[in-house]
């Protein structure tokens, strides 16, 4: 959310106090909406919810698909009751915080939840598929299929949107899934599960099948030690949430989330591309994993970066610029919004109107300077020099590598995936935007006529 003074501060509370209380009065939203599972043991939800995940491996493929759908149309009757909670949960947030706007819900983005999950139910299915097909020499079929996962934990922070993404990836790739969401976003979350498991319900289809775990760091350790439980752990968030999982856990992770995203503008760039490409990566939407935090420069270039900069002056960025790069920027750029590096303006996720800015010599050096402080998400190059381009792509160690294009296109449904359960960091099993396919795994089946081995 754009940086508003105290007036603007108090305009919101004030709003959203009114807001929390005339849909207090309509819904009783206390009352309707119960956390279940504060009471419930862990171990038996646990066990609650791998039962829910057999059963669900053996559902028909139209039912999930008439479940989704149906959670869609459910969500948006229930838009009140879900805005309501999602405004107390906003009371309790700084509007200056960097997590305000993953945590605000609005009717429009209700809708476009919606959407996501009637995309989800129209996606081909991910189940039983064959991978691998071949006869040995000695008469064994072999076929390697796609299977579900079984119970699918993810861990995330103030975002409520990840509920119902969470929730229909996982339903539509036959796992069930336990969520632990954070307490920023513990009224949405609650509400949210609520309606999701009427609809359940009403299909004749366990509710455990989606469990919501208390927001409290003691479901979280259980969780990450929930050996035969639980087949996997994906967190979503912080850099600080995702080395805690990590370091931590005991159950399979697949890390994802922290994205330090550099856009290189090369000796060979064409400005126009450029400008657009660094101020939609930077200001399209700050608090998301794949927003720009450091634009590389080639010295080359020096002089046509205020042209660069000029259009992110509309959004008030601040700019974080080696001493190189200041000078070029100074007299062309808002004093207020300029300021000298650090050490600390590189590796940063700023989450926020704030870039960084680096000059280097060559391609070489911006590729070094990525290893140096990338996270692995997403990088681009700007440039007209195809020789440049293919290093620059060959060379970054990241799951997505852009040529003359922002880093805001990594998302699920950019890439044709549906709704995504997360950008993937990591290289084992799965990378990049993790959609349907990238949750299941898979298992051999292996057909014979009596064959024995010697």
């Amino acid at each position: 959310m754009r940086r508003i003074d105290k007036l603007g501060n108090l305009l919101v509370m004030n709003f959203i106090e009114t807001y929390v209380k005339n849909f207090r009065r309509k819904a009783k939203f206390a009352d309707k909406v119960p956390n279940k599972t504060t009471e419930m043991n862990l171990l038996e939800t646990f066990q609650s919810v791998r039962s829910a995940s057999r059963r669900l491996a053996m559902a028909d493929e139209k039912l999930i698909n008439d479940v989704l759908r149906a959670t869609a149309d459910e969500a948006l009757r229930s838009a009140d009751t879900i805005l309501a909670a999602n405004a107390e949960d906003l009371l309790r947030m700084n509007p200056d915080n960097s997590k305000y706007d993953r945590l605000k819900l609005t009717p429009e983005r209700l809708e476009g939840i919606a959407s996501d999950m009637r995309n989800v139910a129209n996606l081909p299915s991910p189940l039983n598929l064959t991978l691998e097909e071949r006869t040995l020499p000695n008469g064994l079929h072999l076929k390697k299929v796609s299977v579900p996962f079984g119970v699918i934990g993810v861990i995330y922070e103030a975002r409520p949107n990840v509920s119902f993404d969470v929730f229909s990836l996982c339903l539509k790739s036959g796992s069930a899934c336990l969520l632990k969401g954070g307490s920023d976003a513990d009224c949405s979350n609650r509400a949210i599960v609520e309606v999701i498991h009427r609809t359940l319900e009403r299909f004749g289809v366990d509710p455990n099948t989606v469990a919501l775990l208390p927001p409290d760091r003691e479901s979280t350790a259980e969780l990450l030690h929930a050996e035969g439980y639980v087949d996997l752990i994906i967190p979503r968030g912080s850099s600080g949430l995702i080395t805690y999982v990590r370091r931590e856990a005991t159950v399979p992770v697949i890390e994802t989330g922290a994205g330090i995203c550099h856009t290189y503008f090369d000796a060979a760039g064409d400005v126009t591309k450029g400008a657009a490409i660094i101020n939609n990566a930077k200001t399209r939407r700050v608090s998301v994993c794949n927003a720009l935090d450091c634009l590389l420069v080639h010295s080359a270039r020096l002089a046509d970066l205020p042209q660069l900069c000029a259009p992110l002056q509309a959004s008030r960025v601040i700019l974080y610029a080696d001493e190189t790069a200041y000078r070029a920027l100074e007299g062309n750029y808002p004093a207020e919004w300029l300021c000298k590096a650090d050490a600390s303006s590189y590796g940063t996720e700023f989450l926020d109107y704030k870039m960084a800015i680096k000059t280097v010599g060559s391609v070489e050096e911006a590729v070094t300077h990525i290893y140096k402080y990338g996270s692995k998400h997403s990088e681009s190059i700007v440039t007209e020099d195809l020789k440049a381009a293919s290093f620059f792509q060959r060379a970054v160690d990241a799951a997505c590598v852009y040529t003359n294009a922002p880093t805001s296109f990594t998302d699920g449904a950019q890439f044709g995936l549906g709704a995504e359960i997360g950008i993937s960091t990591q290289k084992l099993h799965a990378r990049g935007p993790m959609g349907l396919r990238e949750i299941t795994t898979y298992k051999w089946l292996i057909e014979g006529n009596g064959q024995i081995r010697k």
